[in-house]
């Protein structure tokens, strides 16, 4: 959708950007101890994300792993926002509420809309308000942008409308978040 943004536009708006203050790791939950670590084996830690991922490529969710949950857990939150996005707040790219903490991870393209047989997990709405994955899709010529992969250990389960939004969910979140852990990918439209 972003393609379509002239170059010129996106070269213009390269100095306006969201910014990692906005993500909810650095703001909202930014006292939370940082215990968990969220690998991807598609991308390191700060590295460009595959374009298979983006809206240039396929636009699968990437794989991801995680280890060092607090002995509490009894569920997972995994939110990915776009630090970089020309926008007042990070976009939303993946809200996925009450995911179980075992197995310790996700395959690369199961984040989507669709429900999982006996997954108890609920997936929230975007910034584009689908409840799926919303690949990476930098306007041209904006230049880098880095996808903050959030990962969040509760004390519970969350109690949220069906397809929770950003607002939403980090209204339920407080109060019950024991850990927390992040994976920063970048991607620029070539």
């Amino acid at each position: 959708m972003l393609e379509h943004i002239p170059s010129a536009l996106g070269s213009a708006l390269s100095g306006l950007k969201a910014g990692m203050a906005k993500t909810a790791y650095h703001g909202t939950f930014a006292d939370i101890p940082e215990t968990i670590s969220l690998t991807s084996p598609a991308f390191a830690d700060g590295a460009e994300i595959p374009a298979r991922f983006t809206a240039d490529g396929e636009g699968l969710s990437p794989p991801l792993a995680w280890s060092g949950l607090p002995d509490a857990t009894a569920a997972l939150v995994l939110l990915a926002e776009d630090a970089g996005s020309p926008t007042p707040h990070p976009l939303v790219h993946l809200i996925v509420a009450n995911v179980p903490p075992q197995p310790a991870g996700l395959g690369e393209g199961v984040l989507s809309g669709q429900a999982r047989p006996g997954d108890p997990s609920r997936i929230g709405r975007n910034s584009f308000l689908r409840a799926d994955w919303l690949p990476p899709d930098p306007p041209s010529g904006h230049g880098r942008h880095d996808y903050v992969f959030q990962i969040y250990a509760l004390r519970q389960a969350l109690d949220l409308p069906q397809e929770p939004g950003r607002g939403a969910l980090l209204e339920a979140m407080r109060g019950h978040v024991v850990g927390k852990g992040r994976l920063i990918g970048s991607y620029a439209r070539p």
